[in-house]
């Protein structure tokens, strides 16, 4: 029997609005500027300022390494720079991603065990990027996304093991990854995916630590597979 009292939409952790809630607001508001809704002439250029003051600039972190200085607000670039995009098409998939996995991940996680995989897979995403990449800054969820696609997969990993079929725990890493290779071909590669993979990896091993049972649960999996 249906229940007539069932939400049209099954329910997010508040953990993960509370992380996709402030890029769907900051796009709506750079959309209003844009189109000369809110906050007239200037407004068009609220993006530019926008990713100017929160991304993530390799080349200012590889001034700070050297200079062995690191101010604060350079510093909370690593943990900023997730909630600019560069386009509201940017911003969808970023979101769509963040609560597609957000759901999953948050229904196991506690919910600072979702903030710490989120931030560490950026900050982890920012460094690899800001070792080997161009001069280009990082903006955008996608690390960050990417780090609940690896958490997503050792759930997944630890639900599938002694079955056989733990292979397929990695299938939605392979897809995005195959995919954005794809993209690149077509319409020319970014070196962004190193980030999105250091998440990625950030987040798988975050997660290994803060799911339920942690490093035991773990180790139990591997001596009865």
């Amino acid at each position: 029997m249906q229940d007539r009292n069932a939400p049209p939409l099954n329910p997010l952790p508040p953990v993960v609005w509370a992380l996709a809630l402030p890029m769907i607001a900051m796009e709506i508001v750079l959309q209003m500027g844009a189109s000369g809704v809110a906050g007239g002439p200037e407004a068009v250029g609220w993006r530019i300022e926008a990713i100017t003051a929160l991304a993530f600039v390799p080349d200012l972190w590889r001034e700070m390494l050297s200079l062995g200085q690191f101010p604060a607000e350079h510093m909370a670039r690593f943990l900023g720079y997730p909630f600019v995009h560069g386009n509201l098409t940017h911003t969808v998939f970023a979101v769509v991603i963040l609560l597609a996995l957000g759901k999953f991940v948050g229904e196991v996680l506690r919910f600072w065990a979702v903030l710490m995989v989120f931030f560490s897979a950026a900050v982890a995403g920012a460094l690899a990027y800001g070792f080997w990449a161009g001069p280009a800054p990082l903006f955008g969820a996608y690390p960050g996304a990417y780090g609940l696609v690896g958490a997503f997969t050792y759930l997944m990993w630890l639900r599938l093991a002694g079955s056989g079929r733990e292979y397929r725990a990695f299938t939605m890493i392979g897809f995005l990854l195959a995919a954005q290779l794809l993209f690149g071909l077509l319409f020319g590669g970014s070196q962004e995916w190193m980030a999105d993979l250091a998440g990625f990896a950030a987040g798988f091993a975050v997660t290994i630590l803060v799911v339920p049972g942690g490093i035991g649960r773990l180790m139990h999996r591997l001596r009865h597979r």
